[in-house]
């Protein structure tokens, strides 16, 4: 699969995509899990554009051991458009994560799943074109809808489209937001809690999303002299 150009392209995916039935994916005991982050320049404003500078990282932890780090600077493909995210972002997300050793497990990063007007975010987009186990983790619901956990570390409550639960919130940390745990390709709702849960290590952030932010920002930063 390669990544839509045009919009109308990307709509026509997004809807194949929502109607996909890959097989479910069963976490192994030892797991690798994955992170990917893409930054732009600081004090970049408005919906963006083609070519604008970008810095992305990932990185694969086993346990609290990062087994593998990438990063690669490049540019966005098109503007920032709501529910076309992948056009965005797409290309460079898939060359920075195939780049990756060792492959993780599953992947995360900053995108919904089956929380899309289409059903079909960037989250669920990436893992069928990598072929890879994914989650969404989000600050906020795109279109879903639901009340917040109480206050305990580990709680969730349901995120509801119209009938169907399509995310989680999921609180990480007490006295702070609770996160959007978002189902991506191959992952159910339980899963893809139980991923982002034994991604925790003392953060708000899943540790390899963390470490793929720090590392995309520290790429961005210019080179110091002495």
């Amino acid at each position: 699969m390669s990544w839509p150009t045009t919009p109308a392209d990307l709509v026509s995916s997004q809807h194949s995509l929502a109607r996909a039935t890959p097989a479910e994916w069963v976490p192994p005991s030892r797991l690798l899990v994955g992170g990917v982050w893409v930054c732009f320049p600081r004090g970049l404003s408005g919906v963006g554009s083609a070519g604008d500078p970008a810095w992305a990282a990932a990185v694969v932890m086993d346990g609290r051991r990062v087994a593998g780090r990438q990063v690669l600077v490049g540019q966005a493909s098109a503007s920032y458009v709501p529910g076309l995210l992948a056009l965005r972002l797409g290309p460079l997300l898939e060359d920075v994560v195939r780049r990756l050793t060792p492959s993780p497990d599953v992947l995360l990063l900053d995108g919904t799943g089956r929380d899309h007007p289409r059903g079909a975010g960037l989250a669920l987009h990436l893992g069928a074109v990598l072929e890879l186990p994914t989650v969404g983790v989000t600050h906020r619901p795109l279109t879903a809808s639901g009340d917040w956990p109480p206050d305990v570390p580990g709680a969730t409550s349901p995120l509801y489209a119209g009938a169907e639960q399509v995310a989680s919130w999921l609180r990480t940390r007490r006295g702070t937001r609770p996160l959007v745990v978002h189902p991506g390709w191959r992952t159910d709702v339980t899963t893809a809690v139980d991923v982002v849960s034994r991604s925790l290590a003392g953060h708000r952030t899943p540790e390899p999303l963390r470490r793929a932010r720090q590392a995309a920002r520290l790429l961005r930063e210019p080179l110091r002299g002495p």
